[in-house]
């Protein structure tokens, strides 16, 4: 067992935030086990230090971020550190297993503010139209997949658990629980529409032959189950070699791309942040970074001036 594992399961008051995670803030996995990998890395300094997590000092915790500046973390995985660290201490002083939280005294360092990546209206076109050209079996579940990732900008989890119940064809809604099991409603695209009614009809009845037990979820592997979300990862790169369009595919991408290309559109903030799921509005304002890049683009490419002083 790991030296990180043999540690942590020694500590109810761990496995005490874990289930609350889980069960409370309704996390998804992958949430859960970034909160337990930077957890862990602090307690085993703190054991190879010979000092006790209830008797931590802010010279301490500043002698914690050095370390992981000098071992070259870079400053957002520093900040996702400090911020797991923090509502790890915050849930041991609610619930009394510490006199005082000294992580409250500290504050996160600014991240590199790091554009979203995202594809263009003519990649997605071109994306979605060779995808549609395949004859193999399982064509036409990753179409209905790739089409509702581009039409609702749904994040990887909240694809992955939506259910039958959650999905009205006939209005294009979908009603979806993102993160802390937040509900929002999601419209999505006729075209979306028309791939998931051909998946529904097509593949996913085969696929649940090879699962007795039945399956309430809409999308599912090879054995009938749901979806995980490294099976996900896996569908996108086999779409890319199935295809031969390579456009470093990822659940995030298409997402960003969703909401890049609505506020091209003219689409309000506010709204891109209600169908995202974002809590705030300064999350969401990241795409106009994006948006007045390709502005700056057009205008350099059009304005006479612009185009003079580029080629002198």
């Amino acid at each position: 067992m790991e030296k990180e594992e043999q540690l942590l399961n020694t500590r109810l008051e761990f496995k005490s935030f874990i289930d609350y995670l889980r069960n409370e803030r309704r996390y998804s996995e992958n949430t859960v086990k970034s909160y337990q990998k930077d957890i862990a890395k602090f307690l085993i300094f703190l054991n190879d230090n010979s000092i006790d997590y209830r008797e931590i000092t802010i010279d301490i915790i500043r002698s914690y971020i050095l370390e992981l500046t000098i071992t070259h973390h870079s400053k957002a995985t520093i900040k996702r550190i400090i911020s797991a660290l923090k509502h790890y201490y915050k849930f041991l002083y609610l619930r009394k297993y510490i006199n005082q939280d000294v992580f409250e005294l500290i504050s996160s360092p600014k991240g590199e503010k790091k554009l979203p990546d995202f594809l263009t209206t003519n990649e997605i076109d071109l994306l979605l139209d060779e995808n549609k050209k395949r004859t193999d079996e399982l064509a036409d579940r990753d179409q209905a997949i790739l089409e509702l990732l581009y039409a609702s900008g749904l994040r990887a989890s909240e694809l992955i658990n939506l259910t039958l119940q959650d999905i009205n064809m006939r209005e294009r809604i979908i009603r979806v629980f993102g993160k802390g099991s937040k509900e929002r409603i999601v419209p999505f695209s006729k075209t979306a529409r028309c791939a998931i009614e051909q998946y529904m009809q097509g593949s996913r009845p085969k696929l649940l032959t090879n699962n007795p037990k039945g399956e309430n979820h809409i999308f599912l592997n090879s054995h009938g189950e749901k979806l995980t979300y490294r099976g996900l990862e896996y569908i996108l790169s086999e779409v890319e070699k199935k295809t031969g369009i390579y456009l470093k595919l990822h659940p995030h991408k298409l997402r960003h791309s969703f909401a890049t290309h609505l506020l091209n559109e003219g689409a309000d903030l506010r709204t891109i942040q209600e169908l995202l799921g974002h809590e705030s509005i300064g999350t969401t304002q990241i795409y106009t970074h994006v948006t007045y890049s390709e502005m700056k683009n057009t205008y350099d490419k059009s304005f006479p001036r612009a185009r003079k002083r580029r080629s002198e």
